[in-house]
């Protein structure tokens, strides 16, 4: 090869790699024709792997299901569950929810997965700040999209191109020099495009399940505004300036969140807004859990943040015997003199509307003990002795009570 050839060949092997790169990110014809659509995609409920990398995802989901079933996170109550799978099948249809397997775990963030074998988690911090079926419903539906688009096995088969182009451009990173390093920046970044790509086809996906369903479709949009609006509530709390991206960035693997909200209501108002979002039939079957759910968010000390999610969830249900002591012990909990105080008054509310949690007597009676109203608290201190005598604490609430009342 002469030497005036040599700088020919590597901007036509850059070229290539570009090229390449760029079919990386591209998403299949049938899946950009699917999302013009306004039709639901043919469904095989009887589908099996054929692939020998899908067959080898499979066996993986397979295996991490196992350890899903056995996990102490995993919350055992068949009536949850058996409710979950029920909003997912008046999402999608009968035929497509019946080989969903959903699993409940006890996490309390906002999320939920699925694997390409059917299995589905649903994190309990999900469900505590969705406000009714309908926001489930919406949530449920983008995973479930994800399964029906096989997007597991499309963006496993994309990060292999990719690996296997950034391999080959390492080989040549001593002759091609600045090609190569912005050839490797174009390959990355064309993946992160590929996954915005799939979230976005699986947000309007379950976007027309929605609008099949017995839902009103906006509630996609809705539960994006709802997060962005806790996040402004957390970010407040912390006095941080508020900062709201519209268009992803170039490394970034899912849209923004006031991208989503934005293209979701749009695309709503086409489809039309109509159906019920049952929310009092979302809180009458969370029932008892809401409890547990509202104890773990307390524990997360984010105080204005759990401050917008308790609110959100008192607007349609009203101030339950609930929602007034999580209130409580969330004030409780930060512990300041002015937020003993209203923790005081927000448990004497609790128990006015017929609470009968120990924990509340408990939480009223450090309140009132901290505020300087030590003779207050000995009654309610003493009754949750009563209530629970082998509590962990008993020891710390006996030091609070007159030396007559422990003996």
């Amino acid at each position: 090869m002469s030497a005036a050839m040599a700088p020919s060949r590597k901007f036509g092997l850059a070229a290539r790699s570009l090229a390449l790169a760029g079919a990386v990110g591209i998403l299949s014809p049938a899946a950009i024709s699917q999302e013009a659509s306004s039709s639901l995609p043919s469904y095989s409920p009887a589908y099996e792997p054929t692939s020998i990398d899908e067959r080898g995802m499979w066996m993986e989901a397979d295996e991490a299901e196992k350890r899903i079933a056995q996990s102490g996170l995993v919350i055992r109550d068949e009536e949850l569950t058996g409710y979950v799978h029920s909003v997912l099948c008046r999402t999608v249809g009968e035929d497509r929810c019946e080989s969903v397997r959903i699993y409940v775990m006890r996490v309390p963030s906002f999320n939920a997965s699925m694997r390409p074998n059917g299995m589905m988690e649903v994190w309990s911090g999900l469900l505590l700040r969705v406000r009714n079926e309908a926001e489930l419903a919406a949530v449920l539906g983008h995973e479930f999209a994800h399964f029906e688009l096989r997007h597991s096995l499309v963006g496993f088969k994309n990060r292999r191109k990719t690996t296997d182009l950034t391999a080959w451009l390492s080989v040549l990173g001593g002759l091609l020099n600045q090609s190569t390093r912005d050839t490797r920046i174009s390959l990355v970044g064309s993946f992160s495009r590929f996954n915005r790509g799939q979230e976005r086809q699986a947000d309007l996906l379950g976007l027309k399940y929605l609008g099949q369903s017995e839902y009103p479709s906006r509630a996609a949009s809705v539960v994006w505004q709802r997060l962005m609006e806790e996040e402004d509530a957390r970010l407040l709390g912390r006095k941080v300036k508020k900062r709201r991206r519209y268009k992803a960035g170039f490394f970034d693997s899912h849209p923004t969140q006031l991208d989503r909200a934005d293209y979701l209501l749009d695309a709503s108002m086409k489809i039309g807004d109509r159906g019920d979002t049952q929310s009092a039939r979302y809180y009458k079957n969370l029932g008892d859990n809401l409890a547990w759910m509202l104890k773990d968010e307390i524990l997360l000390n984010q105080f204005h943040g759990s401050d917008y999610v308790i609110g959100g969830i008192a607007s349609e249900t009203g101030w339950t015997t609930h929602l007034l002591s999580a209130r409580a012990e969330m004030y409780r909990v930060r512990g300041n003199p002015r937020d003993l105080v209203t923790a005081s008054s927000l448990y004497l509310e609790a128990i006015d509307a017929g609470a009968d949690d120990p924990e509340i007597l408990r939480g009223l009676g450090l309140s009132l003990v901290k505020t300087g109203k030590r003779a207050e608290a000995v009654p309610y201190l003493k009754r949750y002795l009563e209530r629970v005598p082998d509590a962990e604490d008993a020891g710390i609430i006996r030091f609070y009570l007159p030396r007559e009342i422990v003996e």
